[in-house]
């Protein structure tokens, strides 16, 4: 497992020439992923010398530096499928999918796993059922849960402490850092509970109701992936439907988007993309230790779903980020003035903070915000921006290591600067043609 690879909290400014600009990009869901091309690609390896650069949707002549970035990005690092969105002023205007491989094709529409961008989605969840008047951000998530230990073990007493506003602001009281990350913990959570893998959610509430928190909830700031999986368990307990479904019901469907999807270890969905890895891991999805691409069954989808589980393209991305652009029957302003309130801590010396399922740098001269998200887990890499000059992007990668270690969370800086070189943005608008 490589749980100390990226951290949200790190949040460092964007440099050079976007500096102005940038995002303070941080980094996001980490654990053990296997790679495995279920469909044939090579599997760990690198483009082929001789692969042939594939490049799908309209060209647009004005934003063709995004093209141009986005290829000298895969090649550089051997990713076989890639794409992006990106949006000006609320308009679709560029939906590209690329891939290094002749035998891949990405089309702008193809799923990929977006890891920690699911969050955003989660946090909108439960935003919307206190909207609802269904539920409070002051609510202790142990007034909603049942938390039983393991027999002799006890709950620690400050989890009553833990209010879904701290749950959604990873100031809960894990800090995987201290005591790791139990949603990637699976063999070890297998055998103290004596149950077999996959395992369930309840396995891992269980396993951890006996633990101590690793510091008083609210007191500072650590990332939490368990969190996030609590409040997929709220959201099913208030609301009475599964956390996949409420989500499609209350949240993507009256924004037209239909093509996101929870995803599963093994198996892709019709037009999801294959992924790639140089690990290979044991398997969680049962207990024979067998080893397997990291991709494919070195880490469990089920339990990850509210922190990490959601597929989409990029262009669902851009239209899910641009829900929080403006109140609407979705999230009324409330809402969102809830979502990019300041935290009780956590705040950087550059103002950057955590949100609620966002990560938020308001501007110089506070006249606007700066959010975004990364996703991050073996075979996939994810960024989502806002930024407060109306320009949105999403960009989604099927790996996220390079044997030769190049950087991924350089793509931030990347296509910033791509931005800042378009001289005359186009007046024409995609969304139409990708959500009828």
């Amino acid at each position: 497992m490589e749980l100390s690879r990226r951290h949200f909290g790190k949040l460092a400014v964007a440099t050079g020439a976007a500096a102005a600009v940038g995002t303070a990009t941080g980094t996001a869901l980490s654990g053990p992923v296997n790679a495995a091309d279920v469909a044939g690609t090579a599997l760990g390896g690198s483009a082929s010398t001789a692969a042939t650069w594939r490049a799908t949707g309209t060209a647009v002549p004005a934003l063709s530096g995004f093209d141009t970035q986005m290829r000298a990005f895969m090649e550089a690092r051997g990713i076989t499928a890639g794409q992006i969105a990106v949006t000006y002023k609320g308009r679709l205007v560029l939906a590209r999918g690329f891939s290094t491989s002749s035998t891949l094709t990405v089309q702008p529409t193809s799923l990929f796993r977006v890891a920690s961008l699911s969050k955003s989605v989660t946090a909108a969840a439960i935003v919307k059922l206190v909207q609802d008047g269904k539920l409070s951000l002051s609510t202790p998530v142990t007034s909603i849960l049942g938390f039983t230990p393991p027999s002799g073990q006890t709950v620690d007493p400050r989890l009553s402490s833990v209010t879904m506003k701290r749950l959604l602001q990873h100031l809960g009281g894990w800090d995987r850092d201290i005591s790791g990350d139990p949603n990637f913990k699976d063999p070890a959570i297998s055998k103290a509970l004596g149950v077999p893998m996959q395992l369930r959610h309840a396995d891992v509430i269980k396993y951890m109701a006996g633990q101590p928190l690793d510091f008083a909830p609210g007191s500072r700031y650590a990332y939490s992936n368990y969190g996030y999986l609590l409040a997929g368990r709220v959201i099913e307990k208030v609301s009475g439907l599964t956390y996949g479904s409420y989500v499609q019901q209350k949240l993507l469907t009256p924004l037209k988007i239909t093509r996101m999807a929870l995803g599963d270890s093994v198996a892709r969905r019709t037009g999801e993309v294959p992924y790639e890895s140089q690990f290979t891991r044991p398997t969680v999805m049962d207990n024979t230790g067998a080893t397997v691409p990291a991709p494919y069954g070195a880490f469990s989808m089920r339990i990850q779903d509210a922190n990490g589980g959601w597929l989409a393209s990029a262009p669902d991305l851009v239209r899910w980020a641009k829900m929080f652009d403006a109140p609407s029957t979705v999230l009324n302003s409330t809402s969102l003035a809830s979502i990019w309130a300041q935290p009780e801590t956590g705040i950087n010396a550059n103002g950057a903070y955590y949100g609620l399922g966002w990560s938020v740098r308001p501007t110089t001269g506070g006249t606007g915000r700066n959010t975004w998200h990364t996703g991050s887990l073996d075979g996939t890499y994810a960024l989502l921006v806002r930024t407060w000059g109306g320009l949105s992007w999403a960009v989604l990668f099927n790996r996220r290591d390079d044997p030769s270690g190049k950087s991924y969370s350089d793509i931030d800086q990347i296509i910033w600067t791509a931005a800042s070189n378009v001289t005359n943005w186009p007046t024409h608008d995609f969304f139409p043609s990708y959500f009828a």
